[in-house]
């Protein structure tokens, strides 16, 4: 990375190294720093609350295994529709046949809608599992799900991907990988933006460690993908079906989520029926 002409030139690697066929990528370790540092922080708040380590490994499976998943098929449903419905098998196996041979093509292609429906289903089936409230579960873990999502827009950054429309703010990046325009950091911008959700949404719950059931889920819902809607503003679209869309998809995602948010901010807590005297 250099400075030229008041702009930063990128044109880092992806790849950190490389053993044959397999290479370990700046976005992998960024990946896996979202899993451990959300880990070590819900471990802080789970033994605040006197839950148990074992509770939260296995909620951290159905973390991971939902949101890989989701994110997964919520790429090749909501973006590129057309070419996984005619190759079904791609959308969950890191490899495609071509002339005969296997081509070890990874899973390329994750989208955070998708991620976040993913979470949803898997906190219903691990309260279902385990008998614990869904929304106690959802109140902790949105507090540090805005700070792996930081890390992944940085592994985004890192791959030169989600880049940014033209600019001649001297911040503009040129993306050397993609082209020789100055753009917007759009990836560093969202991270900004997430890293801010969790001082927020952080420092609430360490006020209130016992807020109103569903408060904190529905602020980050407002926060976080309130953020993604206004900073879609700034980004390129990522497929050509978006082009014309007054909003694109990340912004019509983004919608359901927000006014759901709403709903949980504003609704008013359940009160028992008692016998009128």
């Amino acid at each position: 990375m250099h400075a030229i002409l008041n702009v930063i030139h990128w044109n880092i690697d992806p790849v950190i190294f490389e053993i044959g066929s397999f290479g370990l990528r700046y976005y992998a370790l960024c990946f896996l720093a979202a899993f451990v540092v959300s880990y070590i922080l819900m471990l802080k708040i789970f033994k605040k609350e006197g839950k148990t380590q074992e509770l939260l490994d296995q909620l951290s499976i159905y973390i991971f295994l939902g949101t890989l998943i989701g994110a997964r098929l919520g790429h090749c449903l909501f973006y590129e529709f057309d070419y996984y419905s005619k190759h079904p098998l791609e959308m969950i196996l890191p490899f495609r046949m071509v002339n005969g041979s296997f081509e070890l093509t990874g899973f390329q292609g994750l989208a955070s809608h998708g991620g976040a429906i993913g979470i949803l289903i898997a906190l219903w089936l691990f309260s279902r599992k385990t008998k614990t409230e869904f929304t106690w579960i959802a109140d902790r873990l949105v507090v540090v799900v805005p700070l792996a999502g930081a890390f992944v827009r940085l592994g985004n950054f890192f791959n030169s991907e989600i880049i940014g429309l033209p600019t001649s703010m001297p911040w503009g990046v040129v993306f050397e990988k993609v082209d020789s325009v100055a753009r917007h950091p759009a990836q560093l911008y969202e991270a900004i933006a997430y890293v801010i959700i969790f001082v927020i949404l952080w420092t609430m719950y360490q006020k209130n460690a016992k807020p109103k059931a569903g408060y904190l889920f529905g602020i980050f819902l407002v926060l976080l993908f309130g953020a993604r809607f206004a900073l879609e503003f700034f980004k390129e679209n990522q497929e050509a079906f978006e082009e014309g869309m007054q909003f694109n998809m990340g912004q019509l995602l983004s919608i359901p989520f927000m006014i759901a948010g709403l709903y949980l901010i504003f609704r008013k807590p359940k009160t028992e029926n008692r016998p009128k005297r």
